[in-house]
Order: C-alpha cells, then sequence, then structure tokens
C-alpha cells in the first residue's frame, strides 16, 4: 500500500499516467490466443477455441446439420412469431402488447398462469420501481414475459395518444444448438475491471463439448492494449471493438454471454444483428435502464487519488462481488486477472458509460430469447433489475443463483455451466396455430 500511495503522489506531482499499457508489436497468433487490431494501435487480446475436426468430419457434420434445418424448415420446429406493440406516453409510460403466442419452455416456466397470447405489460420510464402489479407477480426463479392489464384501464390508455409506437412482426426460427453445429459460435464478454480469464471454466466446459468458443480482453483489461486517452474508453468506442470481433469470427448462428457491463455490449449486438443473434446470456447485468455516469462516484476522483485507494477498491470488490471472502475466493480473483486494470482505465471506463439509446424501449424490441442468470447476493446488482428485465424482454427467463454473487460464474461454475448447456439446447414449443400456420406457408411455397 506504501508503493501505491508513493506512486499516486508521484503521478500528482509529475502529472504524468500510471501504468498504461503500451502498443502491443506483434499480432500474430500464439498460445490459443488472436491480438486483433480493431484500429490502428488498438489491440484486443482475443482467445479463440477452435473444435478439433478431420475434412471427414467437418463434411459429415454439414451434411448431417442441412438435413436436420430442412426437416425443421418443413415441420415448423422452432419457428416463433414475435409480435408486439410498444407505445411510449409523454408522462414517460410505457404500454407493451405482445399480440403473438405464448412460448412454453420445458426447463423453465412462469410461476402466474397466464397463457393469453395478447398479454400487457405496464411501465414507468421516471421510476424503474414502478411496472403493473401483473408484472410484479411473476416468479422471481424464472418469468416468461406476461401481466395483463383491467380492461378498463386499457381502454383509457387507448384514449391518448402514444408519443411514440413501435410494432414488432417477425418470425424467429430458435433452435437447438449443438457443440457439433459448425454454423454455431459463442462469445463470452466481461465486464469492468475483468478479463477474458473471469470464463477459464466457462471456455474449458464449452470448449471440451466441441463448440467454437470467442472470448476478447476490452480495451485496457487483461492483455489488450491500454490508449492513453479517455474517450478509447466509451460504451461506443467500446462496443465498435465487439463488433469488429463480432464480424470477424461470427458464425450463422450465434451465442452472445455477457457479464454485469459486458451485457450491454450484448444486447447492442443483438440489436443490431438480429438474424446472426440468436441466444444471448445475461449475467448479472441488471435493468433495462439508459447508461449514464454517475456525478457523485469515487470514480470520479483524479486518477493519482484512485491509485492510492486501488488497495481498499480492491478489497471492496472482493467483499462485495463473491458472496464468501476466503483465500479461494482470493485465489479466484487472481486467477481471472480480475480488477487489475490502472486507475486511468477504471476512472475512464466509469465515466464513459453514457447510452441513453438502451432503454427500456431498445430492450423490449429485442426478439431473442435471454436467459437471465443472478446471482442472489449479488451487492453491485439487485435482483428486482434483471426481474424488470425478464419483464420487458420478449422471450425471458430468469434464473436466481441462491449460493452465487456477483462473480456467480466462478463461483457456480458447475451450475452456471449446466444452466448456459441446457439454455443453448433448448428449443420453444409451437402451438397447433403456428404449426397449422407454418404447415399451410410451406404447401403454398411448393
Amino acid at each position: 500500500m506504501l508503493t501505491s500511495i508513493t506512486d499516486g503522489i508521484m503521478c500528482c506531482i509529475t502529472g504524468r499516467t500510471l501504468n498504461v499499457v503500451g502498443a502491443i508489436d506483434s499480432v500474430e497468433s500464439s498460445d490459443g490466443y488472436d491480438y486483433i487490431e480493431v484500429k490502428p494501435g488498438r489491440v484486443l487480446r482475443v482467445k479463440h477455441i477452435m473444435p478439433s475436426r478431420t475434412p471427414a468430419e467437418e463434411e459429415k457434420k454439414e451434411e448431417v446439420v442441412v438435413e436436420e434445418d430442412e426437416e425443421e424448415e418443413a415441420s415448423g420446429k422452432g419457428v416463433v412469431h414475435c409480435k408486439r406493440k410498444i407505445s411510449v406516453y409523454r408522462n414517460g409510460q410505457v404500454v407493451i402488447e405482445n399480440l403473438g403466442d405464448v412460448i412454453r419452455s420445458e426447463i423453465l416456466h412462469c410461476q402466474n398462469g397466464n397463457t393469453d397470447p395478447s398479454s400487457t405489460v405496464e411501465i414507468e420510464l421516471s421510476d424503474a420501481n414502478v411496472t403493473s402489479p401483473q408484472a410484479n407477480s411473476a416468479s422471481p426463479s424464472a418469468c416468461v414475459n406476461g401481466g395483463t392489464v383491467p380492461e378498463q384501464g386499457m381502454a383509457k390508455r387507448r384514449k391518448r395518444k402514444p408519443k411514440k409506437t413501435v410494432v414488432i412482426d417477425c418470425k424467429k426460427r430458435i433452435t437447438s444448438c449443438k457443440g457439433t453445429h459448425s454454423d454455431v459460435a459463442l462469445f463470452f464478454i466481461h465486464g469492468v475491471g475483468g478479463s477474458l480469464d473471469i470464463w477459464k471454466e466457462q471456455l474449458d466446459f464449452f470448449g471440451k463439448l466441441g463448440y467454437e468458443v470467442v472470448a476478447p480482453d476490452l480495451a485496457g483489461h487483461g492483455s489488450s492494449t491500454a490508449p492513453k486517452i479517455g474517450a478509447a474508453y466509451t460504451f461506443y468506442a467500446l462496443a465498435e471493438d465487439m463488433r469488429v470481433i463480432f464480424k470477424r469470427y461470427g458464425k450463422k448462428r450465434n451465442i452472445l454471454i455477457g457479464h454485469s457491463y459486458g451485457v450491454s455490449f450484448c444486447t447492442f449486438l443483438a440489436h443490431e444483428y438480429p438474424d446472426q443473434v440468436h441466444k444471448v446470456v445475461m449475467i448479472n447485468g441488471g435493468g433495462p435502464t439508459a447508461l449514464e455516469p454517475s456525478l457523485c462516484s469515487i470514480f470520479n476522483l483524479p486518477t493519482c487519488v484512485l491509485h492510492c485507494l486501488s488497495p481498499c477498491l480492491v478489497w471492496s470488490f472482493l467483499k462485495a462481488a463473491f458472496a464468501r471472502q476466503g483465500a479461494k475466493e482470493k485465489q479466484l480473483l487472481k486467477e481471472g486477472n480480475a480488477f487489475k486494470v490502472t486507475s486511468f482505465v477504471l476512472r475512464a471506463m466509469m465515466s464513459g458509460q453514457y447510452w441513453p439509446e438502451g432503454d427500456e424501449v431498445y430492450h423490449a424490441e429485442l426478439t431473442v430469447p435471454v436467459l437471465l442468470v443472478h446471482g442472489m447476493h449479488d451487492k453491485f446488482v439487485p435482483v428486482d433489475e434483471d426481474q424488470r428485465m425478464a419483464e420487458i424482454l420478449l422471450i425471458a427467463f430468469l434464473k436466481v443463483i441462491d449460493e452465487g454473487s456477483h462473480m456467480v460464474m466462478m463461483e457456480c461454475p458447475e451450475t452456471v455451466n449446466t444452466l448456459l448447456h441446457e439454455f443453448l439446447l433448448w428449443e420453444p414449443e409451437i402451438t397447433a396455430s403456428e404449426k397449422a400456420e407454418t404447415k399451410r406457408t410451406t404447401e403454398n411455397n411448393k
């Protein structure tokens, strides 16, 4: 700690930036890592696991996948009609009307017993804790978006002219994603202060199952380069980095798995590439609110002061991010290369979290299935926020892990891996009306 304080004082005197990593000379692949130059001088380390397949196996699996796709297309299996109307009123009220068929899941179920396809959810933008009573009745352990509103109240709302109306009407094919499918890729995106190493258990697990896995270090994190200007760490700059990585490694069906701040980048990509993003997993990501940096935060202090406080910040993070704070958790933090970013990068990351587009309407427009994983003891993200996210999203399942906290994928890797794998293999049950409609469409096309 004495060294940290001394360095901080020298930083204030000389005005230099502390511990900023320089540019990486080589962008060659080595030891399973790729070094991708997303912009001149901006290099990201990426863990890329490719399943080992012989040419014969690859050709055989391609044939099998094509046959399965043709059968599913003919039978209508996995095809979901996503239809909803989103109305935004001048007082900040949002009304979401689900007009399509309700999806029933075999692994997660809604507890409120609602099966009305034209269900409605009402949200107040001005207060993150105000939703309709029916929406709040959903189970904290699992929820498919639903809820009803009295007809009298709906009639009153319809008399008012909404400020903005968004209508979503599309068909999505949601199928099982196995490790043998060569058109599937898994992307893991960490949050502030993390690195791709926090996903070690997940990368090993899914890599052994035959999945193609991609996990980048955000700029300034892990072994990626750390630019010396604060603008390099805004949400938009980091989102563009993730876009480059996604376009480079993306397949036909892509699964995005994000943690904390990384969830926002998954949402951004799912919104930008709805036809390529197949499913999304959000781990302790919080509510569907627009990002805006806090004006009263410890991270607004000068970089040199933050550097002096870094030992306290690391201790506070350990205490808040893990349900237990023993030797095992300290070792996990060390092995995960987590919270080792410089004070400059940490400050720039926190002040750069500005994303006004990412509000409730933005999230409500997503048609991709989403699995929400929440550690019950998380002190950074209350469970209410993930519940709210489940209410907003069209196809969402919320699973709470009692033994976990903010770093639940490191604390409970077996549980998280099982949940993720079940979700990847999940296929929706289609109603009889949807099957009949798909059959008619297929016959007409012939």
